[in-house]
């Protein structure tokens, strides 16, 4: 184990506050974070907090002995069922393909795999008994074939995301339903028709709610209260918000989670990502149009609480800043011998203090500076393993300098060979759609050339284009 210090401090979405991080026991961890429902491939949102939590399992790993962190796999869920009945396929051959894509393209943005990741179909069990245990408490209640929690069975409803019911009820879809005591009452379990996954339960056979499996698979596998939840800001209601109301009532009121860690949402070229703009980027693709540590790079490049914009400059620079960084790796003339190297105090001290990946970049630039300015072969050797073993809590500078430099000059390479017909004539089917209206069209048009390294203007006298 490494020096415990510095600690650790964290925005604690709770308190509203930055805090010191704090265990339930010492020197132990349970962080678990909301991972992904497989009716598809992941998009860079996606990507987004399974990059940030995988750096902070990576801290927590450094300083503490020992650290369990789960996130799970929600393969239950109605958009699975949805796209099971547009595809005509079984439901298992969906989950089944868009759980191995999701390891694959976590794996190639250099995601590391959690220690535990439950899925909800194994959890049923469990599920059921704390449903039952909710029921028995007299916090959840038996209607028409599902069950409800009800939410003014818990009077601190709405601490998290600071709302009012009221607030609460007009800015989320809640589901009026006339079996509901009140709107505010979510599904724990609902019933299930025969083309549906269900299973047996006292309350007829259906399937459990969203919110109720995470509560039961993280009591599974960390106990009644955690040290960490994460996920994404949308998250914080109702889902998280639910959790807590569910998990504290079924356990003695016993606190659900000490530090709650969100990230911020993620937009591409200032606008949010949706199907109707045309503008969602599937990790897959992107992982064909840039080196995987860029797009890690990319995702780390803004603080994990504020939003991320996800635009063409943000990734070639991070672009640039990946290549000068092994470009001065493989100009030492004595690379790392051996694998013992710790990160520079100054690294780590800047992600103890609620990830500051800013302050992290910066240091490892003054390094990757000094490194090229540095005549003496065991000084190289020193601030060579630094540099590494710091850029290495962030997932980066893990591969071969040279292999990759050799990647980027064949890529751009490639780009330099680009069809200066096809561009003309992006230009003109653009130009065509803006005029038909069909800005959709227009913009993954300019999508589509910007991740082939070509930017486009719009002027008076037309649009012009030139490499990036």
């Amino acid at each position: 184990m490494a020096d415990p210090d510095p600690n650790i401090v964290l925005y604690n979405s709770l308190s509203g506050q930055k805090e010191a991080f704090e265990t339930l026991q010492p020197d132990k961890v349970g962080m678990y974070v909301c991972g992904p429902t497989v009716y598809d491939l992941a998009h860079i949102g996606n990507a987004r907090p399974a990059v940030i939590f995988d750096m902070l399992a990576r801290l927590l790993h450094l300083i503490y002995s020992e650290v369990t962190y789960v996130r799970n796999i929600t393969d239950v869920d109605d958009k699975i069922n949805a796209a099971s009945m547009e595809s005509g396929e079984p439901i298992g051959v969906i989950t089944k393909r868009f759980i191995a894509a999701y390891h694959d393209d976590m794996r190639a943005l250099g995601v590391s795999e959690p220690d535990i990741e439950p899925r909800v179909t194994e959890h049923i069990p469990q599920i059921v008994a704390l449903i039952g245990n909710l029921i028995d408490r007299g916090n959840a209640y038996e209607a028409e074939g599902h069950v409800l929690f009800d939410v003014h069975s818990y009077p601190a409803y709405g601490h998290l995301s600071g709302r009012s019911t009221e607030d609460m009820i007009a800015g989320a879809r809640v589901e009026i339903a006339p079996y509901k005591r009140d709107p505010m009452d979510f599904v724990l379990w609902k019933p299930s028709t025969p083309e549906m996954p269900g299973w047996e339960s006292p309350w007829g056979r259906g399937r459990p709610g969203w919110h109720i499996e995470c509560s039961a698979m993280s009591a599974c596998h960390l106990g009644t209260t955690l040290d960490i939840h994460g996920g994404g800001r949308d998250l914080i209601f109702p889902h998280h918000e639910n959790e807590i109301a569910q998990s504290t009532c079924a356990h003695d009121g016993a606190l659900y989670c000490r530090t709650w860690v969100h990230n911020g949402f993620v937009t591409v070229e200032g606008q949010k990502m949706s199907k109707s703009l045309g503008n969602v980027l599937l990790v897959r693709d992107l992982l064909g149009q840039a080196p995987p540590e860029a797009i890690r790079l990319a995702l780390l490049s803004a603080h994990y609480r504020a939003p991320l914009d996800w635009t063409s400059k943000r990734l070639q620079e991070a672009r640039r800043t990946m290549a000068k960084w092994y470009q001065a790796l493989a100009d030492s003339e004595a690379p790392l011998e051996g694998k013992d190297q710790k990160p520079d105090s100054l690294v780590t001290a800047a992600l103890c203090d609620d990830l500051n990946t800013a302050k992290a970049f910066a240091r490892i630039h003054q390094l990757v500076r000094d490194l090229s300015k540095e005549p003496v072969p065991e000084n190289q050797r020193r601030l060579y393993g630094s540099i590494v073993a710091s850029a290495g809590l962030m997932g980066l500078l893990q591969q071969d300098p040279n292999q990759v430099l050799q990647t980027l000059a064949d890529e751009k390479n490639r780009a330099d060979e680009i069809d200066v017909a096809w561009i003309e004539q992006c230009l003109k089917d653009r130009q065509q759609a803006r005029q038909q209206k069909d800005f959709a069209q227009a913009d993954m048009i300019r999508d589509q050339l910007s991740a082939a390294g070509i930017r486009i203007e719009d002027g008076p006298a037309g649009t012009s284009w030139h490499r990036q």
